[in-house]
């Protein structure tokens, strides 16, 4: 896939709002089960790529990655 994409990444643990501009600018929703989905679109694989860093770095537990089917 090249381009711009729609992602949803979801990792364990409830992320504060204050990491959003850290990774690319995503929406967190904290859900119920003790998750949070970050959603949004990303430029790029690069840009992918830093916000999985990102999350790499601050600690987070990543349990799914993929693409939104709305865009």
């Amino acid at each position: 896939m090249t381009g711009p994409a729609a992602y949803v990444i979801r990792v364990e643990g409830h992320l504060d709002d204050h990491w959003s501009g850290r990774l690319g600018g995503l929406a967190l929703t904290r859900n119920f089960d003790g998750t949070t989905t970050l959603s949004g679109p990303l430029a790029d694989q690069a840009q992918l790529h830093g916000v999985l860093a990102g999350l790499r770095d601050i600690g987070a537990t990543l349990l799914s990655v993929g693409v939104s089917q709305a865009r």
